[in-house]
């Protein structure tokens, strides 16, 4: 959601996102450098790559959809339709939202740890009743934000055209209203939030399982790279600096990446489940114009998982698909342009 994320996302942790250094930087133009170039990575996931999760999340919870939007192609077209009827706010809704998710998450990760014998962090030296307990306070912590989360996924696929202008903090408002019974009226397909409990946890520790695995796997090459380059006589000082910031933002890059990848089905499930019965009314992505209302009645997970199969196919799990391919090729693009322009910048001060 994840996962995510884009700053992180759901099933993400906020450490993946800054760069570490592996070797100093003497210079203050280095750690100037190296500060935008983590800037520029935060700013990509939850700003730039927005409008990419919108359309993401609208395409995944669309069963009306008879295009599926699995290549780039399409979801560029569908962007620039929407952009051209209801203007460029209806591809940046919901990022206030998104960012008190993540600040909820980050505050009740750290106050359950503070609380409870539970690690947020694994050592070195780590043990299996370690690991299970890091496991257990990041399940604690997307129970405690399932309904912030769920309150967020709303504002971020209901369409422009019908709503409101919402307040930065009415994520907490509904998701707290979800929990006691008030607020927003819903209908009766309503899941409650134990049914969304099992496959809430089981996506985000997943995201969070995949993404760690991946992240410190391409570490240990890029590690092992940087320190075979830094040996050689021929390594420039200006290489030496690329290689002490840039390898934590790629293997973060690539963590998130194939965290996505592997668990879009499930994140698809995920999100229809949490926007069953709370009467949102989402753009039509076929069009890119109109609205249509979600009135699905899924029993729950498996029912969910069984209907997309049959009524849309194995590729119905797919749907929106491309706008993982813009966003992750967006990233790319400003790693390579910020690595160009800390290069250049390294260059001439030399």
């Amino acid at each position: 959601m994840g996962p995510g994320r884009p700053g992180p996302r759901w099933g993400e942790s906020f450490s993946t996102t800054s760069p570490t250094l592996w070797a100093p930087a003497p210079a203050p133009l280095n750690r100037f450098a190296g500060f935008g170039i983590g800037l520029a990575s935060l700013f990509t996931e939850n700003v730039l790559a927005h409008p990419c999760i919108v359309l993401r999340r609208q395409c995944q919870v669309n069963y009306h959809a008879r295009n599926y939007h699995l290549t780039p192609f399409t979801i560029v077209n569908i962007m620039y339709s929407i952009n051209k009827t209801q203007g460029p706010r209806a591809l940046w809704k919901g990022m206030g939202s998104t960012f008190v998710v993540q600040g909820i998450t980050l505050g009740t990760e750290g106050i359950i740890s503070e609380c409870t014998p539970l690690p947020r962090e694994l050592s070195h030296k780590w043990s299996l009743r370690q690991i299970g307990g890091h496991l257990l306070l990041k399940s604690l912590t997307y129970v405690i934000a399932m309904p912030f989360y769920s309150a967020s996924l709303i504002e971020t696929v209901q369409s422009e055209i019908i709503r409101d202008n919402p307040g930065i903090l009415d994520c907490v408002k509904e998701g707290i209203g979800r929990v006691i019974g008030m607020g927003v009226p819903h209908s009766k397909r309503l899941l409650p939030l134990m049914a969304l409990t099992f496959p809430t946890v089981l996506h985000g520790i997943l995201h969070y399982i995949i993404s760690s695995i991946i992240q410190k796997f391409v570490l240990l090459i890029l590690k092992r790279e940087s320190s075979q380059s830094l040996s050689t006589e021929n390594s420039s000082s200006v290489q030496s600096m690329l290689d002490a910031y840039f390898p934590e933002l790629i293997a973060s890059f690539a963590a998130s990446l194939c965290a996505d990848v592997m668990l879009y089905p499930l994140e698809t499930v995920l999100h229809r489940l949490h926007i069953q019965g709370t009467r949102t009314i989402i753009d039509n992505t076929d069009l890119g114009y109109e609205v249509l209302p979600i009135n699905t009645q899924y029993e729950g997970m498996r029912d969910c998982i069984n209907t997309i199969k049959r009524e849309e196919g194995m590729l119905g799990f797919y749907k929106g698909f491309g706008a993982v391919v813009v966003q992750y090729t967006l990233h790319v693009a400003v790693l390579q342009l910020t690595k160009i322009i800390y290069s250049t910048l390294l260059q001439n001060a030399a």
